[in-house]
């Protein structure tokens, strides 16, 4: 897999296509996320990885700001924008209560998810997982962006695959904020 890693290795997504950039997306940056497992820009710990590689697949706690008044659901997706892809892996896409503060470790597990929380479609399966990825490929930065919008999500809309769903949000956002996780193999 290193040889594989090697020869990907100028192959990347990048920040271009990911959530955070999409136009229903767009909204001032108003709320603070943050990690008791890592810091912005830092190493994420292996029992938020995979398990294929060693870890837990369990979901990092994370914690964030007041949303503004008027926040009907917080939306997380969670993103791999170094994959050898041509758009970012979703790792995760949640709908949280916003009277919830915060998300303790495992809260985003696709068949028990904690109250609160609803884990949606992502690009490998329901709920959180964790990173994985290509050995020698380099650092994966996994972006852990959170969006308090305005209004509920179209029912109509929850089933549909990670990209087709953000596409389709119609609600204001009426605030968000950012958290990246490095990983390396």
């Amino acid at each position: 897999m290193t040889l594989l890693g090697q020869l990907l290795k100028n192959r990347k997504a990048g920040e271009t296509h990911m959530a955070w950039h999409r136009p229903p997306l767009q909204g001032p940056e108003s709320l603070a996320l943050t990690s008791r497992h890592f810091g912005d820009g830092e190493s994420m710990p292996l029992e938020n990885c995979a398990k294929n590689i060693g870890g837990d697949d369990r979901s990092p706690q994370l914690a964030w700001t007041p949303p503004p008044a008027g926040t009907a659901q917080l939306l997380l997706v969670v993103e791999d924008i170094d994959v050898p892809l041509s758009k970012p892996a979703v790792h995760c896409l949640a709908l949280i209560d916003p009277a919830a503060g915060s998300l303790e470790p495992g809260a985003l597990n696709g068949r028990q998810p904690a109250a609160g929380v609803r884990t949606l479609r992502s690009t490998i399966g329901r709920g959180y997982h964790g990173p994985a990825p290509i050995k020698g490929h380099g650092p994966h930065r996994y972006v852990f962006q959170l969006f308090a919008l305005g209004a509920d999500v179209d029912n109509a809309v929850l089933a549909a695959r990670p990209r087709t769903f953000l596409s389709a949000l119609t609600a204001p956002v009426l605030g968000r904020a950012r958290l990246t996780g490095v990983y390396e193999r």
